[in-house]
Formats: structure tokens, C-alpha cells, sequence
């Protein structure tokens, strides 16, 4: 685990000052709740950066720090046998804690507008890692169903009832 952690610091901060933001990266193990594991959080040093710049890494409802994230995942672990690989989670000023809050309260409702109706919902506007997280909020919900239509960039989310 120790190399791995080192390993995700240095190709995040290599990746930043190639971006031109010079700023460090710390790393912290944290436990995943739903899947009871330990996730690898690297975590952008936002004290280094002026708002703008954190809002530019950021982007759009997240997606700068989505395709970071993503690149992480797939570049860090290239090289690595499939068992020995990490997930990395990048963080910067608190975003994805905030987004897993908004997450787990619109599930939360979600869950009981299906249950009171009957009827399937729609989640649109999800990244694939906040599908992904809902669909791991819902895998051990015995009356609630999950799963993914449609093609990128308009895949969406289904939420129904479990028969």
C-alpha cells in the first residue's frame, strides 16, 4: 500500500505542475462505508491555489476533477497486476465529501418516491462515478433496483422498485 500512496502523490503533483499549478498532494486512507474497504484519497493541497484555479480544476459539475480521477485510476494502475491494484479518489476542497452528502440525500428521496409510487425515476445529469456510487448505495436495499441505459454522454441512471 505504501508504494501505491507514493506512487498516486507523485503522478497527481507530476500532473498539476504539468498544468501549471504548483501545489502539493497528500494522501489519506479512508473507509468506505458501503463497500468496507479502504479507498486511497489523494487530496489536492487547495491552500496553494487561488479560487480560480481551484474552480478551473474543479469544472463544470465536477467534471475536471472526474477526468483527473479518471486518469488516475487508469494510468496509476497500468502497470500493475489487476490484484494488486488501487483505487485512488482525487479530492480538492472538499468537493467529493460535499457531492457524497448531495448524493445520499437525493438517493434518500429518490427512494421514497418509488416506493410511495411504484414507478421507476430517472436520475439524469450523473457522472459514472456518481452512478456508480448510487448504484452501491442501493446494492443492499432489498426493495430498490438499479441499472444504467442509454449510451454516454447521455447514460442515466434507473431507480425502480425490486420485485
Amino acid at each position: 500500500m505504501e508504494q501505491e500512496k507514493q506512487v498516486g502523490k507523485e503522478w497527481l503533483e507530476n500532473l498539476l505542475n504539468l498544468m501549471g499549478f504548483s501545489t502539493g498532494v497528500r494522501v489519506e486512507y479512508r473507509e468506505n462505508e458501503l463497500e468496507r474497504t479502504q479507498e486511497c484519497w489523494l487530496i489536492i493541497d487547495e491552500t496553494q491555489l487561488p479560487l480560480e484555479k481551484i474552480l478551473m480544476l474543479l469544472g463544470e459539475k465536477g467534471e475536471g476533477i472526474d477526468a483527473i480521477q479518471y486518469l488516475a485510476n487508469t494510468l496509476i494502475n497500468l502497470t500493475v497486476e489487476s490484484s494488486d491494484q488501487q483505487g485512488f479518489t482525487v479530492e480538492l476542497n472538499g468537493y467529493r465529501l460535499q457531492r457524497l452528502e448531495q448524493l445520499k440525500t437525493l438517493t434518500q428521496d429518490v427512494a421514497q418516491k418509488v416506493r410511495q409510487t411504484g414507478q421507476e425515476i430517472e436520475m439524469t445529469a450523473l457522472s459514472s462515478a456518481e452512478r456508480r456510487q448510487i448504484h452501491s448505495f442501493f446494492k443492499n436495499v432489498e426493495d430498490i433496483a438499479t441499472e444504467s441505459r442509454g449510451q454516454e454522454p447521455n447514460r442515466r441512471l434507473i431507480v425502480k422498485p425490486r420485485y
